[in-house]
């Protein structure tokens, strides 16, 4: 059973667009990578990571985030700097 700190945490909104398992699966996933992010940042203004350890770190959880929804399909049409390596 899970704590009520980590509803405080972890909070997870219901997904209000269109249903389909994949874009259940990514909505999820973004909203993961929001928080880690959100506890980078706080963690660098705190002086506990440096800017370049907070970059490499968000920089990994972008890949991450990107692989996933390249594998699940998610806006199968691509937006300009998406397949762009060299700006990572």
């Amino acid at each position: 059973m899970s704590k009520k700190s980590d509803f405080f945490l972890y909070q997870n909104n219901r997904y209000n667009g269109d249903f389909t398992p994949e874009h259940l699966i990514f909505n999820s996933n973004l909203q993961e990578f929001t928080q880690k992010i959100s506890f980078i940042c706080s963690l660098e203004t705190a002086g506990k990571l440096t800017p370049e350890e907070s970059y490499k770190q968000i920089k990994s959880l972008w890949k991450d985030l990107k692989r996933t929804k390249k594998q699940l399909g998610i806006g199968a049409q691509t937006l300009p700097g998406d397949n762009d390596e060299a700006g990572e």
